[in-house]
This record gives structure tokens, sequence and C-alpha cells, in this order.
């Protein structure tokens, strides 16, 4: 089939064959494949949607139910990264050949999250997701929660990174532990899409419960808008996070709403006009006082973008002079999440033997296992394949505008014409130097276990 990563055999294959692994599985033969089936299965799903065409892997994952396995391993990555990652990188005798296994898992959690994003736009996900839509509800507000604390942050962890790593070389395990701590930031993003898919097509109390009661997820999308972390400027000059990386925007664009921006707002208009959540959000003093901070942003140049949010501004002037009544206590039987308390309780006290586990058994593998993961590697992370799945062209790392130029040396920065290149050149030189070492070791480390 022109244009697919995957035939319809393939993906309902790979999709009938997906399980709940162990967190002491992590990283062992059969939880690469089925990382390396979710990652084919994603990049099928983005093409799809992307190209307005059958999404069969959205259809199949909702008809075998598997869509509950996806927020499983996500949040199974999650705890991995958090527990078992950090006592990795201390233990001395842990000393990988080969650092791509460990960077597939660090960068399995974006995958499912990515694929999640893809497949939520469709209210039958929604409802196919059954109870693991609380344990989703719970990781997008752990996600949030975490961009919003640490915005600013991001930045001065990008540009100490670069300053260390241009001061001297890093071991395998600092550039992993780098990676994983960008990686974060693109994950939390995503959060924010899933996050708004659930307020669009869920009807379970219990969700609206989680997000307005348990965790007041309006006011912490309020600090959202306040922060906006996806939007920084850097001498004199606005950037955006778009498309997974920080791009100018020009002079005349400054006042677009980009796609996260939207994600916010409509969430906040879900959550704050549906009758349901209405009836069951308390306007209290602080929260009322929270959501009027909202005035302020919602300009005629925003309204103009998302004309439904006038409809909003309206809630929100009522608001300013009312006290709505506290909402009614009704007696329901509340579903609460099971999948991040059980996977802790279960190995609370052993975090530290399943990290020399798998120092022994997963990470420190054979030459011929490295040489075949390798290479299957290189398979699924198939350059071409990769870009051909851009929702849209590359922009000039320099003006913005739509660019079809790439740095030869480097092949991660986009440019409009020499020009742009040449003025951008001071900015990107450093950024170049780090990723052409990056892709030298990397392809030095494919070369040398490919050879027999």
């Amino acid at each position: 089939m022109e244009g697919s990563v995957l035939l319809p055999v393939e993906a309902e294959a790979f999709i009938e064959s997906l399980e709940i692994f162990s967190l002491k599985d992590v990283g062992s033969t059969r939880w690469f494949r089925q990382h390396e089936h979710i990652e084919k299965l994603n990049m099928q799903a983005i093409l799809s949607a992307s190209a307005t065409l059958d999404e069969y892997i959205k259809e199949m994952l909702v008809s075998h139910g598997k869509i509950s396995v996806l927020v499983h391993e996500m949040i199974l990555t999650e705890v991995w990264k958090q527990k078992i990652f950090p006592i990795l990188c201390q233990l001395q005798d842990f000393t990988p050949k080969n650092t791509f296994p460990l960077y597939m898992v660090i960068h399995h959690e974006a995958t499912i999250i990515n694929l999640l994003e893809t497949i939520m736009f469709h209210k039958d996900s929604c409802e196919a997701s059954d109870d693991s839509i609380l344990d989703l509800v719970d990781y997008c507000h752990r996600k949030l929660t975490l961009v919003a604390a640490n915005t600013g942050n991001h930045d001065d962890v990008t540009r100490n990174t670069h300053k260390v790593a241009g001061e001297a070389l890093l071991s395998s395990k600092e550039e992993l532990q780098i990676q994983a701590a960008e990686l974060e930031f693109d994950i939390s993003l995503k959060a924010l899409s899933v996050l708004r898919y659930i307020t669009d097509h869920t009807d379970s109390i219990s969700a609206i419960n989680r997000m307005l009661c348990t965790h007041n997820v309006p006011c912490l999308l309020v600090r959202l808008i306040e922060c906006c972390p996806w939007s920084r400027c850097t001498a004199g000059d606005t950037e955006k996070y778009i498309n997974g990386k920080w791009q100018r925007i020009p002079e005349e664009d400054r006042l677009k709403m980009t796609k996260l921006d939207g994600q916010v707002w409509i969430s906040l208009y879900n959550l704050l006009l549906k009758e349901d959540c209405q009836r069951k959000y308390d306007f209290n003093s602080f929260n009322k006082s929270q959501l009027l901070k909202l005035r302020s942003f919602l300009t005629e140049v925003l309204i103009d973008q998302l004309p439904n949010l006038a409809e909003l501004q309206r809630v929100l002037a009522h608001l300013a002079v009312t006290d709505p009544e506290p909402p009614k206590k009704e007696l329901v039987l509340e579903q609460i999440p099971e999948m991040w308390n059980h996977i802790m309780s279960e190995n609370s006290s052993k975090w530290k033997a399943i990290a020399k586990y798998q120092v022994k058994q997963t990470f420190n593998a054979s030459e011929k296992d490295l040489r075949l993961q390798a290479q299957r590697l290189a398979q699924t992370y198939n350059l071409d394949v990769m870009e051909s799945l851009l929702p849209e062209k590359p922009k000039c790392g320099c003006c913005g505008k739509d660019a079809a130029k790439r740095c030869s040396r480097c092949q991660g920065e986009w440019y409009c014409h020499r020009e742009c290149q040449v003025k951008h050149w001071p900015k990107h030189k450093k950024a170049c130097q780090l990723m052409m070492e990056a892709n030298k070791r990397t392809q030095a480390e494919l070369s040398s276990h490919n050879k027999e």
C-alpha cells in the first residue's frame, strides 16, 4: 500500500499481540519487540491522520480493546524513568557498550503519548479506554503540573546542557539523562492535547470529578496560560514550540494562536461551560479569583481566532458579579485509577533489585544481541519514513517561513534561502557541532555492530 508503514493485516497482528509487562521486563527482548510494533503503529496512525486516509490503526485499537494496554505501558515507562533509571546511572558496574537500548526505553513513553494524541481525537477512542481514562487523566495532570512548575527552567537546562557539552565530553550516562529531561518537555505538551480530547468526549462522572474536584484542572490551565511554557523570547526574537521544536516567529505572526494555545482554551471552555461540569465545579473564592485572571487574556484578536471563546468571556463577566452556590453533594460510587498505584505498590521495595537485574540481563547485552538490535532499530527509525510523516512543511530556523533547504552539516535545521542560513549561523554553530558529533557517534555505533 503506497504511503504506508504497515499494511492493515500487519497492523492487526501487532495490535492483537500487545500485552502488559512487569517493571522487571522493561527492556527485555519481548518488550523491545512490542516497542518496535508500537513505533510502527504510531507512524502509520500519524500518516493516516495527516493524509486523511482510513484510520485503521485507531479502529483496530478500539475494536480489540487495547487502548488500556497502551495507557498501562506508558505509565509503566514513566515509573521506570523515575525509579529505575536514576539507580542504573549510579551503578558502578553499569557500563553499556551501546546506549541505543536505554534511549529506546526512555523514548517509549513519548511514542505512546504520541499515538494516544493521534487516536484520542476521536470519541470512540475515549469511550473504548474504559476505566483507564482515569489513569490517563491522572497522567496528564502529573505532566502538566510538572511543566507548569518548571516553566523557565527548561530553557536554562537546554542552555546549560549545550554549555557543558561544549566544554567537555559527556559520558553516555550524562547524555541519556539530558535526553530524558529534554524529552520530558515534549511529552508534557502532548499530554495537554490528550487532556483536551478527554474534555471533548468523556461523559464519565468519575473522570469529570477527577478533573474538577480532585485535581482542579481549570486552575492548572489558568496557570499554563499565564506562564505559556511553549513561548519564549531569545535575544529579542519570539520563539514558539511547534511540532516538537522551537521556531522563530515572524513579527506579523506573534499574536497568532498555536495549537497548544488552542488546546488550553478549548479545555477550559469544555470544563467551564458544559452543564455537567458547571454543576460539579466549586466556584469558591480562590477558584473564582484564578478564573477571572483569564479575562485579561481574552482579547479581540484571540476571540477572532477562536470565536467560541466569546461565550467563555460572557460566563466570566457574569462570574465577576455573582457568587455561585457551592455544588450539591451527591452520593456517587466513584471509580479510582489503579495503574500507577498498583505499579508503585508492587515494586516499592524492589527498585534497586530490578535495576541490578536489568543491568545483568538486559542492558549489558552481548555483541550479537546489540548488533541485531541496532539493525532492527535502524530499520524502524528510517529517516525517509519519519520525514514523510511531518504534518506540515519544515519552517526556516531564521525567519519561520516554509523551508526546503537543510543544513548540510548536521541535517537538523531548515532554511528557506541561503541568506537566512548565513544570518542564522552564529546562533546555530554550536548546536550544529553538537548534532554532528552525536550523528557521528550514532553512525559509528551502528557500523561497529553491523560488522560480522
